[in-house]
């Protein structure tokens, strides 16, 4: 039976290139918006994502990842169609200049695996 919880598919593991990561050993996990994750709804998605993940290994544990987890927000795209997203500035722009089909706004959060 499909989980039909709400926010269940709102966070992903960061499979794309240009994110460099700020803690060792970490795990990140994005979503495309700029989210705050003060919201209940968002952190709750989120421990899921973690747990369902085996990141942690219960909800509670995946609210203590979230709370000393590294936030960060910006910018990425797809590139000639490619389904993973890269990393770009405002403008749609990668480090590598090339430009992203459609920016997206991108929440990471980085927690310790």
């Amino acid at each position: 039976m499909q989980d039909s919880r709400k926010g269940e598919l709102l966070w992903k593991e960061w499979t794309g290139e240009g994110y460099d990561p700020f803690l060792d050993e970490s795990v990140v996990f994005f979503t495309d918006e700029h989210v705050d994750l003060e919201n209940e709804l968002i952190r709750r998605a989120l421990a899921s994502a973690l747990q369902r993940d085996g990141i942690s290994i219960s909800l509670g544990n995946g609210f203590q990842s979230i709370d000393s987890a590294r936030i960060s927000q910006g910018y990425a795209g797809e590139v000639d169609g490619d389904i993973d997203l890269t990393v770009c500035d405002e403008e749609g722009e990668t480090r590598e200049g090339d430009l992203v089909d459609e920016i997206y706004e991108i929440t990471w959060v980085e927690v310790l695996r």
